[in-house]
């Protein structure tokens, strides 16, 4: 029998396989790669991608040790599925532009569907100027039984639409439009349009499908709540890591007051900086319903492929549940603003 690598070593392989593409750095924020983008930085100075895991370090934990509570529950009910974690890989394409071809698009693909789906969670898809990024998630999708969201890039709404049609037939339980990447570096790169979505754009999206919409890229309560007003069943605040506009504020600057507004009226993600459980638990106090992940997953897809994926996500399960512990709270619904302390 193989032996079980550990992360550690799996960090370092993907640290070999990436070069200077992605160091692997011990803290995952931003400041090594800044400006690397077409790659994994943030864009510009990289302050976007930086004040994400700033904003995040900034925010304490109150301990609560005086309870009866033995075992934490962090298993969620999302568009009529049951997850295990409120975590969902984040959607990530791009092998070409971003990592030299370093893996398949398709390798790729597989290994962040797979790797959610091994771990009990569910992964998104990207989307970019080549066809093939879109392609490869689609086709993990399918090969996966449906367990997959598709996120398409900003594209003309004919575009989009075409896409949620190849959604609802490789049987993806929700689609997506990260919004974020209206005027994206990466896409102007490969001759692609993608562009800002008017209300009324918004509406034949959300309408021109079966499936749930989320709107990925939202940072403001205003927009959080046209959202809503559009049909949207999902928003996911981001400001995309970082890497489509400098000087935004931290995810976590704004998570509460864009939650706020439209709090149970759809669900909540964020994105931008989590790394830990904990930052997983403060997202959760702030507002979140659950949160995506990057950057990490990308680490373990080529340290160890799906298997690599699976582990990480694996141990931010387990973190979230000794943070939930050790804050008095045995489910989900018991995280608060009083799981916090904000300075």
């Amino acid at each position: 029998m193989a032996t079980e690598l550990s992360l550690s070593e799996i960090r370092k392989r993907a640290r070999d396989k990436l070069g200077k593409i992605c160091r692997v750095c011990k803290v995952c924020d931003g400041r090594a790669c800044r400006g690397e983008v077409p790659g994994m930085g943030g864009i510009a100075t990289g302050s976007s991608f930086m004040r994400n895991v700033d904003a995040l370090a900034e925010i304490k934990i109150n301990m609560r040790t005086l309870h009866g509570i033995k075992e934490a529950d962090c298993s969620i009910s999302l568009f009529g599925r049951k997850f295990a974690l409120p975590v969902l890989g984040a959607p990530i394409a791009g092998v070409k532009i971003n990592f030299q071809e370093l893996m398949g698009e398709c390798e790729l693909a597989n290994a962040m569907v797979g790797g959610c789906l091994d771990a009990g969670t569910i992964g998104m898809t990207g989307d970019g100027g080549d066809p093939i990024m879109f392609e490869a998630g689609i086709k993990a999708i399918d090969e996966f039984g449906g367990h997959g969201i598709p996120i398409v890039k900003p594209r003309p709404n004919e575009q989009i639409i075409e896409r949620f049609k190849q959604a609802e037939e490789a049987g993806a339980i929700a689609v997506g439009i990260d919004v974020d990447t209206a005027g994206f570096v990466n896409m102007r790169l490969l001759g692609a349009e993608a562009g800002p979505k008017s209300e009324k754009e918004l509406k034949e999206l959300i309408s021109s499908t079966s499936l749930p919409v989320i709107i990925k890229g939202i940072m403001t309560p205003d927009e959080a709540k046209l959202a809503a007003d559009c049909g949207a069943a999902g928003i996911v605040v981001s400001n995309h890591g970082g890497r489509v506009l400098d000087h935004t504020p931290g995810v976590a600057d704004v998570l509460s007051e864009v939650a706020r507004p439209v709090k149970g009226k759809l669900i909540v993600f964020a994105d931008g900086g989590i790394r830990r459980g904990v930052d997983v638990l403060k997202c959760l106090a702030l507002g979140a319903d659950a949160v995506l992940i990057g950057r990490p997953l990308v680490v373990g897809a080529f340290g160890a492929g799906r298997e690599g994926v699976k582990r990480i996500l694996n141990k931010i399960q387990t973190e979230l549940e000794t943070a939930m512990l050790l804050t008095g709270c045995a489910s989900l619904q018991d995280i608060g603003p009083r799981t916090i302390r904000i300075s």
